[in-house]
């Protein structure tokens, strides 16, 4: 069975997780949202995903900016200030007894909130924003950090902007999740999507990178998610004089890649050893090793 980056092992203790529901610690089996939510109903919210490192919020200031950016370019009123938002999500890992946990990992979702009758218009929305917290027991798998995974590249592209601005983190993922079936139903991990012009955009759920004599390139970032872990990534490389490009490429140039991996927050740096069945890598080559090793001491850091 084909597993991804976000594989991981399953915790019995999520079981008994309290979920954050506007602001109300609910058991897991009785959270809830109305059926006349804007999420529910159209996708309409944004969303982040966060990781406990040594108990505290990795990155959070940069994935806050991302929220409340995303949520003012959709004119959604989140309705509390980010002092306000933090105090919530700390809330929910004291309520869950998780304070100086790593492996934990936290979807926190805002949507526009509940709407009178089904339809698109925002201006049917009768209720504040609705935020959701939802913390969970869940680690990358070391198989996952260490053997890598494979990627096919699938026919759906990443949007044009004018179409659907592939920078906002919003729950409308239906794209995604349609390339995500087709690489599962093709026999691998992922899927690596290309832009509009045929160049290589980004994956379904993780950013892209190929290492390529010395260099490492990821696509330019005009048509993929303006990625925490990506920017980390390519600063580090920077800081340390790997030579980091972003910039157009094709799959020529990954298939003749020397390595090739990808970043997001749940599982950090994974290496990619396969692309369309063509082998770059056994398990991961010394540059992904070397990044994850400067990117686990930056989440050190931070948490410091």
């Amino acid at each position: 069975m084909a597993k991804g980056t976000h594989d991981f092992a399953p915790d019995p203790r999520n079981d008994a997780v309290l979920i954050n529901v506007n602001g109300t610690l609910v058991p897991r089996a009785e959270a809830s949202v109305s059926v006349f939510d804007s999420g529910f109903m159209l996708g309409d919210g944004v969303w982040e995903g966060l990781r406990l490192q040594r108990g505290r919020l990795a990155f959070l200031e940069a994935h806050l900016d991302r929220l409340y950016e995303g949520a003012k370019a959709i004119a959604m009123d989140i309705g509390l200030s980010r002092e306000e938002l933090t105090g919530r999500l700390c809330a929910t890992i004291d309520g869950n007894n998780m304070r100086g946990e790593d492996g934990v990992h936290i979807r926190l979702m805002v949507t526009r909130g509940i709407r009178s009758t089904p339809y698109q218009d925002p201006r049917v929305v009768i209720s504040p924003a609705t935020i959701v917290i939802i913390p969970e027991y869940k680690a990358p798998l070391p198989a996952t950090i260490e053997t890598g995974i494979r990627l096919f590249t699938v026919h759906v592209r990443r949007g044009d902007p004018a179409v659907q601005d592939q920078k906002l983190n919003s729950h409308s993922k239906l794209n995604c999740i349609t390339a995500c079936i087709q690489a599962a139903q093709a026999g691998a991990d992922e899927a690596l999507m290309l832009d509009p012009h045929g160049f290589v955009a980004t994956c379904n759920s993780t950013h892209f990178f190929i290492v390529r004599r010395g260099e490492v390139w990821t696509s330019s970032g005009d048509y993929c998610l303006g990625g925490i872990t990506r920017s980390n990534v390519i600063q580090l490389c920077r800081e340390e004089g790997i030579p980091v490009f972003e910039k157009n490429f094709s799959l020529t140039d990954v298939y003749g890649a020397d390595e090739a991996f990808v970043t997001g927050t749940f599982a950090g740096v994974v290496p990619v050893t396969e692309v369309d069945g063509r082998h770059l890598t056994d398990g991961r080559g010394p540059m992904v090793e070397r990044l994850q090793g400067l990117y686990k001491a930056l989440m050190d850091r931070d948490a410091a």
